[in-house]
């Protein structure tokens, strides 16, 4: 397991991929096709691994599927960290952790507890009691039910050394820059709005640098020129990918809720893997909509 100060300077900058999680015809985690497709995706320079987070349908997943998930990533990631999604109510999140830490994990991506809302102080606990319950690196997503305050997350960074992320998904750049101004150094930023490098730019500019990447699941090499450009500054490479790819990509997904991930499952398949069906309450894209997404990947330049 990479310490987790090791783990904080390896995110930092690069490129962080969020595989989808393959499921057979009897609905059961195909761990064949997920290790193949990790084996391709190794070709390609990236930070590490999130496995069943948001893209790998950690929300569908049992506990024990996702430990099985973290142990068959672990076989083929090398010398990649592998993170994982850990979530639900404190207790099933403590006790995932330590799960997760014991098949291999290197980190683990925090996830919103589920439904109900909470107060500062009982989003600060939940985040205490899943750091104290493990010796990885915890990054802390800002999405949903589960957001958190600069000062909250300061006075965490305070007391959990192995806090070492903050991701965000809400779209708050208030709240973004507010954080990477008072943290600074203290925490990696990860941007994880969906199709993040349509917010990239933005999100850079108020400190997050860097972010997790669901299309690099079946078009790696558009995915690492988009995040070439934005981390060179080149502007004018960023629009013309964000025209050419990212843009027509976001009319595919936006035609259903939920296409952010089975819009990612369908371009695996398309690319030649086994990914099988998504989970309810999810829909797979109809057949028009895959040949579209066919066409838009057989069109990259």
């Amino acid at each position: 397991m990479l310490h987790p100060t090791d783990l904080q300077n390896l995110i930092r900058n690069g490129l962080l991929s969020f595989p989808v999680t393959p499921f057979d015809d009897d609905d059961r985690f195909a761990a064949a096709p997920f290790k193949a497709h990790l084996e391709w995706l190794g070709q390609y320079e990236i930070a590490g691994l999130i496995v069943a987070g948001g893209t790998g349908e950690m929300f569908s997943l049992s506990p024990s599927e996702i430990v099985e998930v973290v142990r068959a990533a672990r076989e083929v990631a090398g010398d990649r960290p592998v993170l994982a999604g850990c979530g639900y109510g404190v207790r099933m999140a403590c006790d995932l952790a330590r799960e997760i830490e014991a098949a291999g994990g290197d980190g683990i991506l925090l996830l919103p507890h589920y439904l109900t809302e909470g107060p500062q102080e009982g989003v600060a606990n939940r985040v205490r009691a899943v750091c104290k319950s493990t010796n990885m690196g915890v990054i802390f997503y800002n999405r949903g039910q589960s957001r958190i305050s600069a000062a909250t997350l300061a006075q965490l960074a305070d007391e959990c050394p192995n806090l070492i992320g903050f991701k965000d998904g809400t779209g708050d750049i208030d709240t973004v820059r507010r954080v990477t101004a008072m943290l600074g150094e203290r925490l990696s930023y990860i941007g994880g709005m969906p199709t993040h490098e349509l917010f990239a730019q933005a999100y850079k500019g108020a400190g997050m640098p860097t972010y997790s990447s669901a299309v690099f699941n079946f078009v790696p090499e558009t995915a690492l020129a988009f995040h070439k450009a934005l981390s060179g500054g080149d502007d004018a490479a960023c629009e013309r990918i964000l025209r050419d790819f990212y843009y027509p990509f976001a009319e595919i997904r936006d035609r259903q809720p939920g296409y952010a991930v089975s819009a990612i499952k369908a371009g695996v398949a398309l690319r030649g893997f086994q990914s099988g069906h998504v989970r309810a309450p999810l829909t797979d894209l109809t057949g028009e909509e895959r040949e579209m997404l066919r066409a838009l990947i057989d069109g990259r330049r």
